[in-house]
């Protein structure tokens, strides 16, 4: 499969909202629902030579906490993991937005 970057990935706010509440309803209270990656970091990765998009994989660590990491993925759908990668994010909870449909 070729990437393109223009990949279609939109979601509705039902459905979104659908998939929030299935994974908070199967998880316990105080689980960590989401994560910031500020701007910056995820400039920096799609600005890299040949990147068409990002990757997003699911990491914990040594303590238990969730955690994500992301690297940069060319057209050829190959990890940019010797280029910038992102990790250390904000958690939510604690650092969650407003209550909205999303994580409320």
């Amino acid at each position: 499969m070729t990437f393109t970057g223009n990949e279609d990935h939109s979601i509705t706010l039902p459905e979104a909202a659908h998939l929030t509440k299935n994974y908070r309803d199967n998880n316990p209270t105080g689980a960590t629902l989401g994560h910031y990656f500020g701007e910056k970091a995820i400039l920096k990765i799609l600005a890299q030579e040949s990147c068409v998009g990002i990757r997003i994989y699911y990491a914990q660590k040594d303590d238990g906490t969730k955690q994500l990491v992301i690297t940069g993925v060319n057209a050829n759908g190959d990890d940019l993991y010797t280029g910038v990668l992102a990790e250390k994010s904000q958690l939510c909870p604690p650092y969650c937005g407003g209550s909205n449909s999303l994580n409320s």
